[in-house]
């Protein structure tokens, strides 16, 4: 290029310009001139004995697999992670779980185990997925090994097993991840649902078969607002309300209806009253229906009545005769009835419920004021018996 810089620094002379004027050359010099300038500013290399340009040889020349300049040098395999046993992934992912704390400042009780839970779960997500994505990258891809080690890997694992184990291991992360975000957002929801129950506050439970009216009673005592429809089962679970009596705060719970069998035929409703029961140190306002709208007859309430008195008889005890409006003079008889055969405890529990049940009414507000005070002696006596209690425990 130094001999076309060169003519072109002669050529541009006045000398030589007036030479060209006059001479017959001066149209293929014109012509020469134009193509060392144009080699002046595009870089080319010789192909094939001709100037070509890098950009045009570069396309012409055909692409060789890129694969090869991928490929990892012999002894990827001493690169692989160390693969961590599923029980230590399981276990390290639990234990950092459960140090996750709730986030500062969440004064309500519930509102910061919400929170904890939340938080939980998803460390708890991450901790498992992330091992599993550190492998999957981690582990080579096939095409790119050295041959010798390609070669090594089919004739060991058989050919497309190392891609179909990695596949499963990707997958999995992802369903612990879809897994993990589901549960999270159903526990969630739970949660949100959950009674919270303070063992050291006197709580109400009311118990009887399904749709004698326990849930209008909870929302006459208590700031409780458990949904009220005419069908059995309305309460879906374990529903909390409140009670403040002379400056002194109570808790009522309502439950899902009992129906007469055993406990191996209940469903979860019922197990979840039970457990109430069990488990809680609950007073007890037992509700009987003997109008006949409830779906479970008088007779079977009162086996119903007659064995979880019996289960429960620790508890404190009040019973209630709801709808007492829609009484009548003579006890109602269903289909599956056989009066003739019923003793005279079951005739009398017929008729006027157990002894000493208060009737009330929620429609027409009868017996309403009395069952108020009733249950609030019966708290002030659950108090009572749980202070008891934990001074025998300190003791």
């Amino acid at each position: 290029m130094s001999g076309a810089s060169n003519l072109l620094h002669v050529w541009r002379s006045p000398s030589t310009q007036q030479f060209l004027r006059s001479s017959k050359l001066s149209q293929e010099i014109s012509a020469t001139l134009s193509f060392v300038r144009k080699m002046e500013t595009i870089t080319c290399e010789i192909t094939h004995g001709s100037y070509v340009p890098i950009t045009q040889a570069r396309k012409e020349v055909p692409t060789e697999d890129k694969t090869f300049s991928k490929l990892e040098p012999v002894g990827a395999f001493q690169k692989l992670p160390m693969v961590m046993p599923s029980i230590d992934i399981l276990c390290s992912a639990l234990r950092k779980a459960r140090r996750v704390t709730p986030t500062k400042g969440i004064a309500n009780v519930a509102k910061r185990e919400r929170n904890r839970g939340a938080k939980q779960l998803d460390a708890l997500m991450k901790e498992l997925a992330v091992p599993l994505r550190d492998y999957v990258e981690k582990f080579p891809n096939k095409k790119y090994l050295h041959p010798y080690e390609r070669s090594l890997i089919e004739l060991t694992l058989g050919d497309g097993n190392y891609e179909k184990v990695l596949g499963r291991v990707d997958t999995l992360r992802k369903k612990v991840q879809s897994v993990g975000k589901e549960h999270a957002s159903l526990c969630a929801k739970t949660l949100r649902a959950m009674p919270v129950v303070d063992l050291e506050t006197p709580t109400l439970c009311l118990v009887g078969a399904p749709n004698v009216g326990k849930s209008s009673l909870v929302r006459i005592l208590s700031t409780g607002k458990p949904e009220v429809c005419h069908y059995p089962f309305t309460t879906r679970g374990i529903l909390m309300g409140h009670i403040a009596l002379n400056y002194q705060n109570f808790q009522v719970t309502d439950t899902p209806g009992i129906l007469k069998r055993c406990d191996e035929d209940r469903n979860n409703l019922e197990k979840l009253t039970l457990a109430v029961l069990s488990h809680l140190p609950t007073a007890v306002l037992y509700v009987h229906d003997l109008s006949g709208e409830c779906g479970t007859s008088p007779s079977d309430q009162f086996i119903i009545y007659e064995e979880m008195r019996e289960r429960f008889s620790n508890h404190l005890w009040l019973d209630v005769v709801s709808k007492c409006d829609l009484l009548q003079e003579s006890p109602v008889i269903f289909i599956t009835e056989d009066d003739a055969a019923d003793h005279q405890e079951m005739t009398r529990y017929r008729k006027m419920g157990p002894d000493g049940a208060i009737r009330v009414s929620v429609k027409s507000e009868v017996g309403l004021d009395e069952l108020k005070g009733r249950v609030h002696d019966l708290l002030l006596s659950q108090l009572t018996r749980i202070k008891s209690q934990k001074e025998k425990q300190e003791c």
